[in-house]
């Protein structure tokens, strides 16, 4: 049960071929490698209510308390490979129009993999990929969304109070599995959401590199005006300059 779902009943609600609701469990992205390897269709969500063993991106772990938040995995097989390493922007647009309307302010995009509500983390992505020879055989879209503000976290974020995680659920999986489904590179017109959310434009930064956030462009670079000129950065985290 999940809030007082079945996973049955979630599947139907959801339009996805099987979840997946455990109350408690390592890392969902644990899980649903499993169940990819063992050949679970597209679409396939792993649900916790609780982590114990969270990740992130730089292997970075916590825990995630039960009740607190909305911990899943979502199982995607995607054909494009270009559109696989634009992903985590694509989740983090469309995972942004459906979180606004539970939250105080509209919600902001950090490159490459976070959404805030003004100072404070809201959610976090981190998608895996795993390949058979030349061809992607299944990406694990991790998302950890905080429903409230957890204890002993310091600048984090919230939805509203008394927002239930199903109807939540209810618009962001869908959103998701779009994005997914995208192909080629950002359009001009992702690219003017992006530059409307992004939380870094026009700020100094310490990382990837020294000089000031331009933005990003249409292969999901991230672009900082240093010393020698722009220079475009496919990985690594960003580290603003007041946060270094």
């Amino acid at each position: 049960m999940y809030d007082g779902c079945s996973a049955d009943a979630l599947r139907t609600l959801l339009d996805v071929p099987r979840v997946a609701a455990y109350d408690s469990v390592s890392s969902t992205l644990d899980i649903a490698h499993g169940l990819a390897a063992e050949g679970a269709p597209a679409g396939t969500l792993v649900l916790a209510d609780q982590q114990l063993a969270g990740r992130g991106r730089h292997g970075r772990r916590w825990e995630s308390a039960p009740g607190a938040g909305i911990w899943l995995t979502l199982i995607e097989r995607p054909v494009d490979p270009t559109a696989v390493q634009l992903l985590s922007l694509r989740l983090g647009l469309r995972a942004a129009r459906v979180l606004d309307r539970y939250t105080s302010s509209p919600v902001r995009l950090k490159w490459p993999n976070d959404l805030y509500v003004g100072a404070g983390k809201l959610a976090g992505i981190l998608v895996e990929s795993r390949w058979r020879d030349e061809r992607i055989d299944w990406v694990a879209i991790g998302f950890g969304l905080n429903v409230r503000i957890p204890g002993g976290v310091p600048r984090a974020a919230a939805l509203q109070s008394e927002t239930e995680r199903v109807e939540v659920l209810a618009e962001l999986i869908p959103a998701l599995r779009a994005a997914a489904a995208a192909r080629g590179q950002l359009s001009e017109s992702e690219l003017a959401q992006f530059a409307a959310r992004d939380l870094a434009r026009g700020r100094r930064c310490r990382e990837p590199a020294i000089g000031l956030v331009q933005g990003i462009d249409a292969h999901g670079a991230l672009i900082i005006r240093t010393a020698a000129g722009d220079v475009a950065h496919t990985s690594g985290s960003l580290v603003l300059e007041e946060d270094a």
